[in-house]
């Protein structure tokens, strides 16, 4: 009896701990869907790439995964921006395709300040809270 019982136990806690943990791409506060990205396009050794769609088309796949809180566009092309990331998607370099880069916002930020501009908070600014949201308020 008591060996069923710590077995018992012992699965409880388990069941405890996964609900306790969270993958990033099942919290609702807007999480860049990276797990997603992983499995819809090829790795590349600086992020992902989709060979035949365009940034534009490629922006559309995974804000229709997980809706943006803002998009951009600059030229050809796009940005994505989730409650900590930014997700650049460009020409890929071979002429065809998008390459697919995930940073985290202030690293994305300051990266690609030359697209972004001041159309969305700097992170480095006094008033910048981050965080998307409802934090830091």
């Amino acid at each position: 009896m008591k060996t069923a019982l710590r077995i018992s136990a012992v699965f409880l806690a388990m069941a405890a701990l996964a609900a306790c943990s969270s993958d990033s791409d099942d919290d609702d506060g807007n999480a860049v869907p990276s797990a997603w990205i992983r499995g819809e396009y090829s790795s590349s050794g600086t992020g992902y790439v989709d060979r035949t769609d365009a940034a534009a088309q490629v922006a559309r796949e995974i804000d229709g995964n997980t809706t943006a809180v803002a998009r951009l566009t600059d030229g050809d092309r796009e940005f994505l921006r989730y409650r900590d990331d930014i997700v650049a998607i460009s020409p890929h370099v071979s002429g065809t395709g998008s390459l697919i880069e995930i940073d985290d916002y202030r690293t994305g930020h300051r990266r690609w300040r030359t697209h972004i501009g001041s159309s969305w908070p700097d992170p480095d600014s006094a008033a910048f809270r981050g965080g998307g949201p409802g934090s830091g308020k």
